[in-house]
């Protein structure tokens, strides 16, 4: 009957960490971006963006499912200040892609892609980060931590097949369709950027009236 218990336990909380890591990762939103900003790119090009920016992401969140309460200890970081820094660096990736691009891709764009924005703060950014540290630190153990872990996979794994697939789909829009796409993908990041540094400073504000409220006794 325990071993019942514990089975219908497990697998409830693997939903749930599953959803949660799906939902604040939104996949859609990494899939629309990658369409955008590796448009021009050889098809082996565009694959590679895809296998180094997954496999980035999958070691990001592992490494803080694992350690993240311990690493923000260390370093007093807050995960507001992870929001506003994914913002700002994600404003950089809008303004770029507003830009009109013809030139050949070299290596380091790739891989600089890859890294950002794909892998953070879209993959792994700090509400996905965020979610994986909560998850993991839970009372269920090590199959709490299996279940996290299942949950980066099936994100990761949509991610990976919808940028995979997507520009197919995207194609279909037709070529007029394509040069207007880049560029409303390119406001849509802009303002995913901006909801970052707003989500991070409404969490940070009662922390930073606080100190206000402190010096002004003082």
């Amino acid at each position: 009957m325990d071993l019942i218990a514990e089975i219908v336990g497990f697998a409830g909380f693997s939903l749930v960490a599953i959803a949660s890591i799906v939902a604040v990762m939104n996949p859609a939103s990494t899939i629309a971006v990658y369409t955008a900003v590796t448009k021009g790119m050889s098809r082996s090009e565009a694959r590679k963006v895809i296998d180094t920016s997954m496999k980035i992401a999958f070691i990001v969140l592992a490494f803080f499912a694992l350690t993240g309460q311990l690493i923000f200890s260390i370093f007093n970081i807050t995960i507001p200040a992870f929001q506003i820094a994914g913002g700002i660096l994600l404003i950089s990736v809008a303004t770029g892609m507003l830009s009109t691009r013809d030139e050949a891709y070299t290596a380091a764009d790739l891989e600089n892609i890859a890294i950002v924005p794909l892998a953070f703060p879209l993959s792994c950014g700090p509400g996905t980060i965020t979610t994986v540290i909560l998850l993991a630190s839970g009372p269920e153990g090590i199959m709490g931590l299996v279940a996290v872990f299942t949950g980066i996979i099936v994100a990761l794994a949509i991610s990976y097949v919808g940028m995979l697939y997507g520009p197919r789909i995207f194609s279909l829009i037709g070529e007029a369709g394509l040069r207007v796409v880049p560029k409303l993908m390119a406001v849509i990041v802009l303002a995913i950027a901006i909801q970052f540094i707003i989500n991070g400073i409404a969490a940070a504000m009662p922390q930073l009236l606080a100190n206000l409220d402190l010096s002004g006794v003082i």
